[in-house]
């Protein structure tokens, strides 16, 4: 039997159809696998290990407990939009209306998905910077949109503006960025984001604009695209629960934008998840109005993290970028004799007892060549796990 349908693109989109037609395992995947086999540390996926704040899971436990375990409305918990615009005035001056701008969605990855599906029409160009977060691949080509690139390119994974507004043309739909950077930890300069809005008043474009590592930047001020003069009618801005208050397996998520693109979204919105996580919803209302100096804090203590894993892998003889924000950290293993990046993914659990992730899972087939040798690692651990992963990358 012959299965048809959206899935092959999807895969294909995704960098995971092989030639024969298969399905193969993500890199991810693979590399979790590995690291449970060899009980090597897991620096691959970007999750925390360790718990949120007290009073946000207290507040989800309270929730429970009151009761509120069935669907909430369709846009989400009324709390919890409104939590989310006091959040965008109080940290951007943004005013944004809570019942008709913003929508609640199951993580990141369905704002993402419903937005997608929603504003593209099959043939519709999306451009994104390269490398790229893994799902944007496998959503434009869901949408039946078609991927277009702009390459980052070490050492500080900064676009040639020039590169980019030639790329960015009359057939872009969407322009998709990830500010601050998954995989690159890159914090875009403001004029490329000004010439992003430059480019899509040029060409029509709506501009995507992903955001979930927004409170963990280190040394500079994260700055929204929709703050941008001009920006605003034709930005759609996506952040999350997960990455700020440590919650990634809680999956509450929420865009904002202008309130008839935002109805264009909940229209395809309504018929993945419709709704979801109803005792968390609460519980981030609390997340949303801890004080400053909460958010403060978890970004200087991932920066200390960050430089714990840097100082290991520096003294490994790895060349290193070191990230201005998010997760993650990249390390040029060429430096150690290593110009393919997924042997010597494979290789580094026997050689140091710590998994990371090719950069190469998140670029484009045609271009994996010019990644070939860069590591992703994550830094979200506990410090007690990355000292040791750092004592150990150090005897390489």
């Amino acid at each position: 039997m012959t299965i048809s349908g959206a899935w092959k693109r999807t895969a294909r989109g995704a960098g995971l159809l092989g030639a024969d037609g298969s399905i193969s395992a993500s890199i991810f995947a693979e590399m979790s696998a590995l690291a449970a086999r060899t009980g090597a540390i897991n620096l691959g996926q970007g999750f925390p290990d360790e718990d949120g704040p007290a009073a946000v899971l207290d507040a989800a436990r309270q929730a429970i407990s009151d009761g509120v375990n069935q669907y909430p409305p369709g846009r989400g918990n009324p709390q919890l939009l409104e939590a989310i615009a006091r959040h965008q005035q109080r940290f951007y001056g943004l005013t944004v209306d809570p019942g008709t701008e913003i929508l609640v969605t199951a993580g990141a990855t369905e704002a993402l998905s419903a937005t997608l599906l929603a504003l593209l029409e099959p043939g519709d160009e999306v451009v994104t910077f390269e490398p790229f977060y893994d799902a944007y691949g496998g959503l434009v080509a869901l949408a039946g949109g078609v991927h277009r690139t702009v390459r980052l390119r070490s050492p500080d994974f900064q676009p040639d503006l020039d590169e980019l507004a030639a790329v960015v043309n009359d057939r872009t739909r969407i322009i998709l960025i990830n500010n601050p950077h998954n995989p690159t930890g890159t914090v875009f300069a403001r004029e490329t984001l000004e010439l992003i809005v430059t480019l899509a008043h040029k060409h029509d474009a709506l501009i995507v604009t992903d955001e979930v590592y927004e409170h963990l930047t280190f040394g500079v001020a994260h700055l929204p695209v929709a703050t941008l003069a001009g920006a605003r009618e034709r930005t759609v801005t996506i952040s999350s629960a997960g990455k700020t208050f440590s919650t990634t397996g809680w999956k509450i998520g929420w865009l904002s934008g202008p309130a008839a693109i935002v109805t264009a979204i909940l229209a395809v919105k309504q018929f993945l998840t419709y709704v979801n996580g109803a005792p968390f919803q609460p519980a981030t209302v609390v997340g949303l109005g801890l004080p400053d100096s909460y958010y403060a804090g978890i970004a200087s203590d991932l920066q200390a993290k960050r430089d714990v894993l840097a100082g290991g892998l520096a003294a490994a003889g790895f060349t290193l970028t070191v990230p201005q924000g998010s997760y993650f950290i990249v390390a040029d293993a060429a430096a150690l004799g290593h110009a393919d990046g997924v042997e010597f993914c494979r290789a580094l659990p026997d050689l140091a007892g710590v998994v990371g992730i090719p950069i190469t899972a998140f670029c484009l087939p045609e271009h994996k060549a010019e990644y070939a040798s860069l590591v992703r690692f994550a830094f979200c651990k506990r410090v007690d796990v990355l000292e040791e992963a750092a004592a150990r990358l150090a005897r390489l």
